[in-house]
């Protein structure tokens, strides 16, 4: 569980940390490909991309070890770590309802810390590791095809596609049991983890460029939580501590609402910063809302 909340803190903190990159390399011409080899030349930009690689490898520690409703309530509360780091660094003002969300996703991380047993013993069968690269390649498609979604539906589509690929991620780790390079080729959980991140990258991508980022956020939050905890515990035999059953599900459904109340968070870079009053204060950069991409991890 440490683990799931390390890989929380670093998802959530590199998306600050790109977002002010993002902004401090709006300051030139040229178009958005400029923007971003102005933005990739910046330590903070370099910093979120090394925290990202390290939150994927605390994210794979922490699958290995607790179920996947742990871990998946866990990484969604990333949400609220951008949240307070953005209050601080970008001067974004949380209103109070925020502060109390992200009081509310503490509250439901530490119900599951209390309540969360075990990973499930079962090591999922042939059918569902195929199921899995299926699910993969339809959210690829998904991604792919999302220029021609009707455009209210769009962003609300694309987030739930792209939570389903962050699942596909999760769950596909629980389904490697070797690192033989012979097994790993011949396991189709491998190809389903690989092109799952790539799908859900790409989803959330064009979720975050065509549609609400708001509504894009919530969607992905509860595909990428709901769904994996029921293969979790259906299929892969995760379970809570004896007798406790009911503070877990407490627990996961705390969580995932309070980071549903943070889903603006889910781009910060579009967030408008508070402006200061000081003389010393520098003139607001141009275009603050421009952002190279979504920062949320995208497997391997």
């Amino acid at each position: 569980m440490v683990c799931a909340l390390g890989a929380a803190v670093c998802f959530g903190t590199a998306t600050v940390l790109q977002a002010m990159a993002a902004r401090a390399a709006d300051t030139g011409g040229g178009g958005e490909a400029a923007l971003l080899l102005r933005a990739v030349r910046q330590w903070r930009y370099l910093a979120g991309l090394a925290l990202d690689g390290l939150g994927f490898l605390l994210q794979v520690a922490a699958l290995r070890s607790v179920p996947i409703y742990a871990v998946g309530a866990a990484l969604a509360s990333s949400l609220a770590v951008t949240a307070v780091v953005a209050a601080r660094l970008l001067r974004v003002r949380l209103s109070g309802s925020e502060w109390g969300a992200v009081g509310v996703v503490c509250a439901g991380l530490a119900l599951l810390g209390v309540a969360s047993g075990t990973e499930g013993d079962r090591g999922g069968s042939s059918a569902l590791r195929y199921a899995l690269l299926a699910m993969a390649v339809a959210v690829l498609l998904l991604g792919l095809s999302g220029g021609r979604l009707p455009e209210r539906a769009r962003a609300s589509v694309l987030g739930l596609g792209a939570g389903f690929g962050f699942g596909v991620v999760e769950v596909a780790v629980r389904l490697i049991d070797s690192l033989a390079p012979s097994e790993l080729l011949t396991n189709p959980a491998t190809y389903a983890l690989l092109l799952g991140g790539t799908a859900a990258f790409l989803s959330l991508t064009s979720a975050l460029q065509r549609g609400s980022v708001t509504t894009a956020t919530a969607a992905m939050v509860i595909g990428e939580t709901i769904g994996p905890a029921a293969v979790g515990v259906v299929w892969l035999g995760d379970r809570t501590r004896e007798g406790v059953g009911w503070v877990a599900v407490l627990g996961f459904l705390v969580a995932v609402a309070g980071a549903l109340a943070l889903a603006r968070f889910g781009e910060v870079a579009q967030e408008t910063p508070v402006r200061e009053t000081s003389l010393r204060q520098p003139p607001p950069l141009a275009n603050p809302g421009f952002s190279p991409g979504p920062s949320r991890r995208a497997g391997p």
